[in-house]
């Protein structure tokens, strides 16, 4: 069968079908508060239409190939005049192309913004709202302009970030600069290419006139709190999702179905859950479409699902070093995969408390995601809560499911373990001992696995992972070459019980343990190159590098990119730790 034509932009619009504004309730408040770009309290409705602010003299920074693909677009529809149009912020002009191309009255030229509540680690806040109340946390910068349904299926939500002011910007400006903007593009599809669920970075423009005032830390800067004041560009990237349905939408409408803040809040908080149910888990909608399943059926359905899902995200994000930062019910998407990439960072020298983002403290640190995805599912468990009424065993049986969460999370961390040590089993001794070295050596937690799924027999052959001037290895370097030498032998030793052929062990090691991460001292210097110098040809080069991440590329690339972090990036503001301003 011949494969499908790619598409132009505009007859990639012919597949807009707005589920969520059609099912959904805008805020019976916004026309009298038109534009709508102001902070304000949205105090009922799902959504408030909301038109992006254009992007002043825009210009092309870079588009994801792959993700093209993907939505069945042309590679030279990122050169068409719309595309540019629709994607910085003014989408008028394109929308009445296509409609005048295609015949289609589907197409919208607006944009909306929702509102969300926000749970720290299982508490509800309320004093950091403006009105101290909760109804002014929502997508402050973030406007979606697009949803599509694909001929495969597949649907698509299309949201700018940095697309300017909404009733949610807490007094900030809406916009994204461009050194944050590079980073998310690069570490979304990064992660897409290591194969962890998360969001997709569509397109990047920048402006060439207008720039944002950010904290930020000078060159070569070691504290801790950005110590100056930037004038960076401003940019949008455009990310795209099966949907942006948070943990902290479903908690902002429970919450107001327990308080009954007003007459059609329990009401709002049964649509937004069938409308997730619907967009994220349309596999156990479609079994449950027909029979008798009732309200407190769908909830368990998808309580179980959901936690599956967070227990196998949170196991892909260790697996590769990816720690999110910011693990708050306000970045955990519904759908149980990766969003938000705002204080991120990639582990380089292992530490299980790594932790990127100065305030993000050891709650969101590395070995403790799975925690914070628990905590985060609880939160979505009390905000469902009121759909269940007085159905007391569904009330009981979603207890379960919480109470059951930490056992499927460590199964499903065992068997991630047990991957990267290309085992069948996980062996707890074996890791417990392994742990314990990479910590004390420590190693570079990329090239350390990388090298171990060659399956070497000599410690020489991991030293490469090894930062030898730093921890026990610096300190007793032949204390801690006999310490590996013996976890080897007991390691072969388990591979050869198992009985396995070692070129398959060492082959489908190479498959979970990725060579090219998008480590930050990489990206500083993409990003500045970019900022300072206008030269994208920086960024465009990583995200190709980071494009097959799983395969040994070419010598050169690796001399540049699969190496470990020099001693002069260690604890240097923006590159070792950051502050969250974007």
């Amino acid at each position: 069968m011949d494969s499908p034509v790619p598409l132009s932009f505009t007859a990639f619009l012919q597949f807009a079908d707005y589920s969520l504004l059609r099912s959904l309730t805008v805020d019976p408040e916004q026309a009298r508060h038109a534009p709508n770009k102001m902070p304000r309290q949205v105090k009922s409705g799902h959504y408030v239409e909301v038109l992006p602010t254009p992007l002043p003299d825009p210009h092309y920074v870079i588009h994801s190939l792959s993700f093209f693909r993907e939505l069945g677009l042309s590679e030279s529809a990122a050169s068409e005049a719309s595309f540019m149009q629709f994607f910085t912020g003014d989408p008028t002009v394109a929308v009445s192309a296509a409609n005048a191309d295609i015949a289609s009255p589907h197409v919208r030229a607006s944009g909306w913004a929702s509102g969300y509540a926000l749970s720290i680690y299982g508490q509800e806040m309320y004093h950091n709202c403006p009105f101290k109340n909760g109804n002014g946390y929502g997508d402050g910068r973030a406007i979606s302009v697009l949803e599509v349904l694909l001929p495969n299926g597949h649907r698509w939500e299309f949201q700018l970030k940095g697309g300017g002011r909404t009733p949610y910007c807490r007094g900030g400006d809406g916009r994204a600069v461009l050194r944050s903007s590079i980073r998310e593009f690069l570490a979304s599809e990064a992660m897409a290419a290591m194969g962890v669920p998360t969001s997709r970075a569509l397109c990047l423009f920048v402006s060439r006139s207008e720039t944002i005032s950010r904290p930020w830390y000078s060159p070569g800067a070691k504290t801790e709190e950005p110590d100056r004041m930037v004038d960076e560009p401003a940019a949008i990237t455009t990310r795209a999702a099966p949907s942006f349905l948070r943990v902290g939408q479903l908690e902002l409408f429970g919450r107001r179905a327990r308080k009954n803040e007003h007459p059609r809040a329990l009401a709002e908080l049964e649509a937004i859950f069938l409308h997730a149910l619907e967009r994220e888990y349309p596999d156990i909608a479609a079994e449950l479409r027909g029979t008798e399943a009732t309200l407190s059926d769908k909830v368990i359905a998808v309580a179980r699902e959901f936690g599956a899902r967070l227990s196998r995200l949170a196991a892909h994000w260790i697996r590769v070093g990816y720690c999110q930062g910011n693990f708050n019910s306000d970045n955990c998407a519904v759908g149980g995969w990766t969003l938000d990439y705002g204080p991120f960072g990639f582990m380089e020298a292992y530490n299980p408390m790594f932790q990127m983002w100065i305030g993000g403290g050891e709650h969101f640190s590395f070995m403790n995601q799975p925690m914070a995805a628990a905590t985060n599912f609880q939160m979505f468990c009390m905000a469902v809560t009121p759909l269940l009424g007085q159905d007391t065993n569904a009330i009981k049986a979603l207890g379960d499911i919480v109470d059951t969460l930490p056992k499927f999370m460590n199964h499903e961390m065992y068997r991630m373990w047990a991957e990267k040590m290309g085992l069948a089993e996980f062996r707890m001794e074996l890791f417990a001992e392994l742990h314990a070295l990479m910590t004390e050596t420590p190693v570079d937690y990329t090239i350390f696995w990388r090298e171990l799924s060659s399956l070497p027999k000599h410690v020489a052959a991991l030293r490469p992972g090894f930062y030898e001037t730093r921890g026990g290895y610096a300190q007793d370097s032949v204390t801690m070459e006999a310490r590996w030498t013996v976890w080897l032998q007991k390691w072969h030793a388990a591979l050869e019980q198992e009985g396995r052929e070692p070129a398959d062990v060492s082959a489908a090691m190479k498959r979970v343990n990725p060579k090219y991460i998008p480590r930050e001292w990489m990206m500083v210097e993409a990003y500045r190159s970019a900022t300072d110098a206008g030269d994208f040809s920086l960024v465009q080069k990583l995200h190709d590098v980071l494009a097959d991440p799983y395969g040994e590329q070419s010598e050169a690339m690796a001399a540049l990119y699969y190496k470990k972090k020099e001693e002069k990036f260690f604890d240097l503001g923006g590159t070792s730790h950051c502050s969250c301003s974007s």
